[in-house]
């Protein structure tokens, strides 16, 4: 509707539709919350949390339509088909940018389970957002480097603890859970200092998804593996919200979760190399994918 508008206009203006959206919905969201932790009961957490996840969807579809007001971004989203709002999900995808996570809300909204990922410990202090993140019970990992851990081993038991923990909270309702495997967002200069053997790339950690599929890969159902292109140019957020974005392609494969894939990624040596070995080649598949979208 807006789209003809410039995009020093436009920006402003979608950014004030974004915070109008957020406050109006914050109250409710971090009052359920604590409402959480006063009454730490099953049954209350699960009513509390369906109603979450309802906010969320709500406050996600309008967000989404308040994109929609000043872009004309063309939208290419391949193999949507088969997925269910009632199924549990593990979702792995390539990360260029913070726009990435609005492209995974735009296509994902009320088609699978309400999205929850790993947030760094500060980020519980963003304003608002991060008392909402606490609500949703999305999860705070204080993250651990090799160096770190090779210190202290008992570390790596730590995070998978964490990570036990947290997803505990996701076995009573179905839901999302979402892993960015670089752990980090693509750029020429950090591809270059890896030496990454992939093209589009960087190297995959294997850590995170080992560390959920180790704490709730009962529950988990399929994965989906999704790749992002955005073209020759890489947006950012304002890029976005602001209607500079021409064009976004999505591939979406989805993927069972078996035997193969569970087991005890920190105890087990042998399953531990092979599932980074799974995890090199789900990498080279995506860098694979990621040309042909790119040369589409």
């Amino acid at each position: 509707m807006f789209a003809f508008l410039p995009s020093f206009i436009k920006g402003p203006l979608a950014v004030l539709g974004y915070v109008i959206n957020t406050l109006f919905w914050f109250p409710l969201a971090v009052g359920l919350g604590v409402i959480k932790l006063l009454l730490p009961l099953k049954a209350v957490r699960v009513l509390c949390n369906w109603v979450l996840d309802r906010i969320a969807t709500l406050w996600i579809a309008i967000n989404n339509a308040n994109s929609r007001l000043f872009a004309r971004t063309r939208w290419v989203v391949e193999g949507l088909e088969g997925i269910k709002r009632k199924d549990w999900y593990l979702v792995v995808a390539n990360h260029q940018s913070w726009v990435d996570i609005l492209v995974l809300q735009r296509i994902f909204n009320g088609r699978i389970p309400f999205i929850k990922f790993f947030l760094k410990k500060e980020l519980l202090y963003v304003p608002f957002l991060g008392l909402c993140w606490w609500a949703l019970d999305f999860p705070f990992m204080r993250r651990h480097t090799k160096a770190q851990i090779a210190k202290d081993p008992s570390l790596a038991q730590k995070d998978i603890d964490t990570t036990r923990q947290a997803c505990e909270k996701f076995r009573h309702l179905p839901v999302t859970v979402m892993n960015f495997v670089e752990g980090t967002r693509f750029t020429q200069s950090k591809h270059d200092h890896q030496q990454s053997p992939f093209t589009h790339l960087l190297k995959p950690k294997a850590g995170g998804i080992g560390f959920v599929l180790s704490a709730m890969g009962d529950k988990l159902h399929k994965l989906l593996d999704v790749t992002i292109c955005y073209g020759k140019e890489i947006p950012s957020f304002w890029d976005f919200i602001s209607g500079r974005v021409k064009e976004i392609k999505v591939s979406i494969r989805v993927l069972p979760i078996d035997d193969k894939l569970l087991g005890d990624y920190v105890g087990d040596a042998e399953y531990k190399a092979r599932f980074q070995e799974w995890v090199n080649q789900l990498w080279a598949q995506k860098d694979a994918e990621l040309a042909r979208l790119k040369a589409k």
